[in-house]
């Protein structure tokens, strides 16, 4: 079963022309690659195990997927998918561990001039972007990572929120702030969406893009993470849609997480709708309000008031606008939160087209169950058998793992 539109959006396939200067055919085929590149990558990273270093696609319309491994003995079976093999030092989870003593060093000392870490998985390392080179050293040095491959870039560039304040359109917090819809979502028969955290603290109110009462936050976490969710009284109808060019809508029909490298497309309510590539996922941001970790990078422009709008690869949802700098004249870098650690955190169900109801779920901790967020890598069970997870996603009810090849991997 094919979990995305073989049909894009025309208005997403026009943004993606006008923002990544391609033709009508480049735009719709670069989405059949990177859905496809996206499950070839999933059952590589099962083969390889604790081998594996990361995937990743380039190319303007081929989307050739790269895929690391520590271990020159992978190639072949790499190069058997139809992907490149490249051979390095560091494997994803030395990666992570390399990342997860900057965030800690991060708790300790301040890195305001070093507002930016990620790990860069196209060439293996992680990098720092500082305002100085003492200042990337000196942050490095407190993570303990001296020695070791860490790239520092400098910039003069600090992300900051882009708060001023159908997903895309705008809302209104405490009847001031501006910010912008993010995902339809619903709890327990309660219907509401998801947008940034830094929008709105547990207990705001907000108004709609037409100033009628809306709705409350139900939760906020900021600093952190970037996440809130919104519950929106009866006169508010949840819906797939995302506010796409000249005032059409996009409908998301799930929440699989997208390649490095992928495009990506943003709606927000102060410059509407633009497109560009992710470049890392996981990264963290030091606004001045606080760090952010587990955010992703693009190269999609936004500006203030555009926060908490959503960013879809294809009809998959990705995330929710957080922050970045440059704006949509001469460009910039914007950072989202990913979407489903939103719906994990807060026990959120995503609202998207074409929604069905759930098989009934199996007994036991390891049964697959619509509504669940699987990382890649997990293990479930369904009608007695075991699968394995391709991609990060949250399950819908017609996603049960033998109807879905592109997530799920018979073990």
């Amino acid at each position: 079963m094919c979990i995305r539109d073989s049909s894009p959006s025309p208005h997403l396939l026009g943004a993606l022309q006008r923002d990544l200067g391609l033709n009508a055919q480049q735009a719709s085929d670069r989405l059949v690659n990177e859905a496809e590149a996206g499950t070839r990558a999933g059952r590589l990273r099962l083969a390889l195990g604790e081998r594996f270093a990361g995937a990743w696609v380039r190319g303007d319309t081929s989307a050739e997927l790269m895929v690391a491994t520590t271990d020159a003995g992978d190639t072949a079976a790499i190069e058997a998918q139809g992907a490149r093999a490249e051979v390095v030092e560091r494997t994803l989870a030395d990666l992570r561990a390399a990342k997860a003593k900057l965030d800690a060093a991060a708790s300790r000392v301040s890195t305001l001039d070093s507002p930016v870490w990620y790990i860069d998985v196209p060439n293996n390392r992680i990098m720092v972007e500082a305002t100085s080179q003492e200042a990337g050293t000196a942050f490095v040095e407190a993570a303990g990572l001296t020695g070791e491959d860490v790239g520092i870039r400098m910039t003069t560039v600090r992300p900051r929120l882009l708060q001023d304040i159908t997903g895309g359109d705008a809302y209104y917090i405490n009847d001031s702030a501006r910010c912008s819809v993010g995902f339809s979502v619903t709890q327990g028969g309660q219907g509401g969406f998801a947008t940034a955290g830094h929008c709105g603290s547990q207990g705001a109110t907000t108004t709609g893009y037409d100033r009628t009462a809306q709705g409350t936050f139900r939760a906020s976490t900021f600093p952190g993470k970037d996440m809130a969710w919104v519950a929106t009284n009866d006169q508010w109808t949840p819906t797939p849609d995302v506010k796409a060019q000249d005032g059409q809508e996009v409908q998301v029909t799930g929440s699989v997480q997208a390649l490095v490298g992928a495009s990506v497309c943003r709606s927000g309510s102060t410059t509407g709708w633009h497109c560009g590539t992710i470049e890392q996922h996981g990264a963290s941001v030091r606004y001045p309000e606080g760090t952010v970790d587990g955010l992703t990078r693009t190269t999609v422009c936004a500006e203030p008031g555009d926060s908490g709008g959503p960013y879809v690869t294809g009809s998959q949802a990705q995330g929710v606008t957080s922050g970045g700098s440059g704006d949509c004249t001469s460009g910039g870098t914007t950072y989202y939160q990913p979407v489903n650690p939103i719906l994990s955190d807060f026990g959120l169900t995503l609202v998207t087209a074409g929604t069905q109801t759930a098989p009934a779920p199996e007994d036991g901790a390891q049964a697959w169950a619509a509504g669940r967020v699987y990382e890649a890598g997990t293990t479930v069970t369904r009608d007695g058998v075991t699968y394995q997870c391709l991609q990060t996603h949250q399950a819908q009810g017609t996603w049960a793992p033998a109807a879905t090849p592109a997530l799920w991997q018979k073990m």
